[in-house]
Order: structure tokens, then sequence, then C-alpha cells
């Protein structure tokens, strides 16, 4: 029997089955169906991307003077069964409140898939900065047994076999270190297929992180290679300086191989430019997120003029917010200042997470941190964690997920 051309149906037709549809659902017994959360495949959905994860601390290890690495276990007393798993050099984003003030910031993950899968621990390394009020609220307050709010596993720094060369070049700096961690034990793990050489610049032995560990990983894991690059007094054996261009050839191998980037912010300055002289394809130059961007008056398309502070109206699962904004601070700084729990993760315009409606007034968003799609500039949304006031302004922001 030929089947008629689909074109030749009438649509009309189809509505005639109505009837026949609401007679057996009536007559089709009133059982509770299951609940969505039962079904396998969501199952394994909320296990690998959860929309919180319950954490605690359950182990502090002093890395330096001024770094700490917490070990965080699942807390199922709060409903987290088991750790999220992740790729090597992801982060999770971490939920905290500090006086009146509710905040998130964003830590790589130092540990392995593996540690994490079969010891279940995540291994947060953070440095204490002076001026930075989240490391050093952690460090003063985080003891075993602290409860912590976690995301799902984020962010793309991760080896990937069908754009990055199997030959990583990896270049580092300070506490930027703790991706590369991930990627080496998986690396060493046989859980990545890649080889990697890692470039670790500090100002002495004493200030490298996970010094002996990686040199023993470089011993023993024929797929890595670690090298020093000491800025301060020169140690034997190690390169002395900053990471050139001609410190990278002289490592880098023969062929095609990628550049993998996390340091301080005026690393990527220097590395960035040394990088360029290269020649390298631009998929093959991966940096993580530069962190949070603050000043937007250095750039050199920010408005001439622009009054010292606004208003900033938030409106928010039914709620309206009235705030003081001030023009050199980001909408989610403010947010946060005031006392409103914003979503957010990245805090660097990457991950969307706090992506909002523009309702009305003006923003300034910085070049270097815009990662907004077209469709949001078309439809007026931004990235608050990189978005500052030029007017009042009034935005329609999604609630944070608890």
């Amino acid at each position: 029997m030929a089947r008629p051309k689909l074109w030749k149906l009438n649509p009309m037709d189809f509505t005639k089955m109505t009837p026949a549809r609401n007679e057996k659902i009536a007559a089709a017994p009133a059982n509770k169906l299951p609940e969505a959360d039962s079904y396998h495949p969501n199952k394994i959905a909320n296990a690998l991307h959860p929309k919180v994860q319950y954490l605690k601390v359950a182990k502090i290890v002093d890395e330096d003077d001024f770094t700490k690495s917490f070990y965080l276990e699942a807390d199922a007393e709060k409903g987290t069964e088991s750790l999220a798993w992740f790729n090597a050099g992801q982060y999770i984003s971490i939920r905290l409140k500090i006086g009146d003030m509710s905040l998130s910031r964003p830590y790589s993950l130092a540990s392995s898939p593996r540690e994490a899968l079969e010891k279940g621990y995540y291994m947060l390394t953070i440095r204490r900065v002076d001026d930075g009020l989240a490391s050093r609220y952690i460090q003063d307050n985080w003891q075993v047994g602290t409860k912590v709010t976690a995301s799902e596993p984020l962010g793309v720094f991760t080896y990937e076999p069908l754009r990055d060369a199997k030959n990583i070049v990896c270049v580092s700096g300070g506490g930027g270190v703790t991706p590369f961690r991930s990627i080496a034990k998986a690396i060493a793990d046989g859980d990545e297929d890649a080889n990697m050489i890692l470039l670790y610049g500090s100002d002495s032995i004493k200030e490298a992180l996970f010094n002996d560990e990686f040199e023993e990983l470089a011993r023993t894991c024929p797929n890595f290679k670690y090298v020093n690059v000491i800025s301060g007094e020169p140690v034997e054996g190690k390169e002395h300086g900053f990471i050139t261009a001609d410190l990278i050839r002289k490592y880098a191998p023969e062929g095609d191989y990628s550049i993998f980037i996390c340091g301080p912010a005026a690393m990527y300055n220097f590395v960035d430019k040394e990088i360029a002289t290269l020649g390298l394809r631009k998929k093959f130059i991966r940096h993580e997120m530069f962190g949070e961007y603050f000043n937007p008056a250095k750039e050199a398309d920010y408005p001439a003029e622009v009054a010292p502070e606004f208003k900033l109206t938030v409106r928010m699962a039914g709620k309206e917010y009235t705030l003081t904004a001030p023009a050199n601070q980001s909408l989610l700084r403010t947010m946060e200042n005031g006392g409103v729990a914003a979503p957010a993760h990245c805090r660097s315009g990457e991950c969307g997470w706090c992506h909002s409606r523009l309702v009305s007034g003006e923003v300034y968003t910085p070049k270097s941190a815009d990662g907004r799609r077209e469709a949001d500039l078309i439809y007026g949304y931004i990235h608050p964690c990189c978005a500052f006031p030029l007017s009042d302004v009034v935005i329609d922001v999604p609630p944070v997920v608890e």
C-alpha cells in the first residue's frame, strides 16, 4: 500500500483524534506516575550534574605559610551521597555567607577524578590573598567538619583530544598550578591520553606548590615533564627568569602542541605576548578564566565622565531590592555586598550562570570579559559579574538554586 504524500495530509484531520485520546485517558487507571528523578537516566544525570552539592571538610593540610589544601567529602546527612564526577581541570563554585553578604567563589579542583571516585574527596588548594575576602574567610574559619555548599563541577579548561594536540605545554604561576595537578595526576592514572610539560614559574622553590609531588610524578610517569622557572635567586638545575617564547620553544616537542595557561593576571599579560610569536593555531591556545574583573576605568573605551554611583534595582523571583551601585564595582559585587544572594559561578563572564535581563539603564562590559552570546546582545541580557553601571539600572535576575 502506497503511503500518502506528507504534503497532501490535512493537518486539521489530526484534531479528530482528540475525542478518542480523551476517552483513552479517562478510561486509564488513576495511578500516580513515578517521580521524574526515579527514572534511571535521570538518576545518572542528577549524579553527574547535581544542582547543588553538600560537602564537609574532612582534612586540612598546610602547604606553606599562605596556602592550605582543604579535602572535602560528600555530606550524606545533607543529602549528597557521593561526589559528582568531573574532568581534570574543572572547578567548583563555593557559596559563602560572610556577615550579611551572600557570595560565591570558584576554586579549581586540585584533586584528580580518580581521587574523587576512589578516595571520595575533592581537594581545593587556596592561597591567602591580602585583599581576598573569600580566601581570608575560608582560611580563618573552615575547620574539619565545616559544612560547605558547592556547585557541580564546571568549566572547560580540560584536555579534549578532538580539539587539543596530544602534546600539551602547561604554563603556570603561583596558585594557578592547581588545575595542572589534577591534569597531571589524571595523565599518570591513565585517565587522560596526553603528554604534558609543566612550566611552573615561582619566586623560589619554597613558593612552588606541590613541588615534591610534581618531581616524583616526573620520575615515575613517562608522559609528564616538570620544569621549575625561578624568578628570584637562581637555583642550580632550574630555569631562571620568566616563561618566555624561547623557553617554551626549548621544551616544546616537535610538531603540533597545545598551550594551557593558568596563573595571575600579570603572568597572562606577559605570557600572551610571548605566545603570540610562536605562530600556534588559535585552537591550540587555552586559557583558564582570568579571575574576577576589576577597575573598568583602565579600559580605553570606558566613558570619560561617569558619576561615582547609581541606583541598582534588582528583581528576583517576585521580590525587588534597591541598592547603591558604585560605578567601579560590578553589579554582582553590589548585590552580594547588599545581602542579595545572586547566582554566579565563574565570576569572569564565561559560564553565564549570572545571565540576567537588563530591564532599563546602561552598563559597561569590558571586551576582554564579555562572554555573552550574540543573542544576549540582541535581546538585552548581561552578565552582572562583569557589568558596571553607567546610569541607574534595573535588572531581572534568576534566583540562586539552594
